[in-house]
């Protein structure tokens, strides 16, 4: 018998991602230069002493499979426990994709009845940020509530975006709104719930019963769970979160890596973040190089100009190269005279000679025009080519072409 569990729900197709989740699932986006996306989660579980984890998987699932592996980066390699990455499959009574965050745990009932553990925390795949779940854990005991659900505190302009957790004095929760017009409180729902496991065995079996459900913990769950007098308490997070669900999102993430602004240490031994080492040579910079206030991993070789930018494993800038407030994903190579401004450039691309990628915001006569460049992985910029600002490349761009 296990006390906690974690369930991981990583199988969303981040659809908002456009070309970086062309064919892989979001938890797998890499991130910060050695990171992908789905090692906060999986490393904040093992640093808060939860050892068991089912991470949740459907859309996609090859890479985020085989980067999850045994779960030896994150010592969750147990025989008694450890990581277990759940897909949907046939039953007797036929199969089903999982059709809702709530139906996908559903379907995974005979993985928790396994442990049969006091409580479950499910949580989402799709976050940036540090956090020691046993608080959660200490908060439901002491307060004898159901279900314990991580908030944030946001800007009340932003809050419509959010579900919007309304407490009383002693933050147990009195009324959920999902995305309101008008919120009554900054409470955001982080998508991090604690459960009893008795609450969640009841409540997921009513809702699978509920042909008018849409089978959403937000949507149906926590409302019905209120509405039924449940007791629900809200535990306030302190701290730096991030939905990196859209492309402006996981670029302001990776900045803020290198931003001395934003109070996000992944450098801290007390709470490391691991992921799985692809086993790369040092970075090389050659004497040509200039390098500003960025991250360059393992792997990668600088020969031109890098600044404010994170650099992968594998990375190849060349001479006279200019690379910055960008993103350049493993493998990929920025050729002798091109240019990468304001972009994210995926696995395994090729920038040829004298292309150019991107564009700065003073550069621009409509700053309406302006964004985040995009390529997805594994294509060609050709010589001379040029992308424009808030460009989505899913193909390969010819000599001299403008896209």
């Amino acid at each position: 018998m296990k006390e906690t569990i974690a369930m991981l729900l990583a199988g969303g197709q981040g659809s908002r991602l456009y070309a970086l989740t062309q064919t892989i699932a979001k938890p797998a986006v890499p991130y910060g230069g050695k990171y992908r996306i789905i090692d906060f989660p999986l490393s904040n579980c093992i640093n808060s002493g939860i050892d068991t984890v089912g991470v949740l998987t459907q859309y996609q699932p090859l890479e985020l499979n085989a980067y999850i592996g045994d779960g030896r980066p994150w010592d969750l390699d147990r025989l008694e426990g450890g990581v277990h990455v759940l897909s949907p499959y046939q039953k007797i009574e036929g199969s089903d994709w999982y059709r809702g965050t709530a139906n996908a745990i559903y379907q995974n009932f005979g993985f928790i009845e396994k442990y049969n553990p006091e409580y479950v925390l499910i949580l989402s795949g799709d976050h940036i940020y540090k956090m020691n779940y046993s608080k959660m854990v200490d908060l439901l005991k002491k307060t004898d509530a159901s279900v314990v659900i991580s908030v944030l505190e946001v800007p009340k302009e932003e809050a419509s975006r959010f579900g919007i957790m309304n407490t009383d004095k002693d933050d147990v929760i009195i009324d959920f709104e999902e995305k309101p017009e008008f919120p009554k409180s900054n409470l955001a729902s982080m998508g991090i719930y604690l459960f009893r496991w008795d609450v969640l065995n009841k409540y997921l079996e009513d809702d699978n019963n509920n042909p008018n459900s849409s089978n959403d913990f937000g949507k149906d769950v926590i409302p019905a769970l209120l509405n039924t007098g449940k007791k629900l308490v809200a535990y306030r997070f302190e701290g730096y979160w991030k939905d990196v669900g859209t492309i402006d999102s996981l670029w302001e993430a990776n900045m803020d890596l290198i931003n001395p602004n934003v109070p996000f240490d992944i450098w801290a031994d007390d709470w490391r973040i691991y992921c799985r080492n692809p086993g790369r040579p040092p970075q090389y910079v050659s004497n040509d190089a200039v390098i500003q206030n960025s991250i360059a991993t393992a792997g990668s070789s600088i020969d031109g100009n890098v600044d404010f930018s994170v650099i992968f494993d594998g990375v190849e800038i060349h001479k006279n190269a200019t690379v910055r407030d960008s993103i350049i994903m493993p493998g990929s190579i920025v050729e002798e005279g091109a240019e990468v401004h304001y972009s994210i450039i995926a696995e395994d691309v090729v920038i040829k000679k004298g292309a150019k990628v991107g564009e700065r915001p003073e550069n621009m006569d409509d700053i309406e025009n302006w964004g985040v460049s995009v390529v997805a992985a594994g294509l060609t910029i050709g010589e001379g080519a040029f992308v424009r600002p808030k460009a989505m490349v899913y193909d390969s761009v010819g000599e001299g072409e403008e896209c």
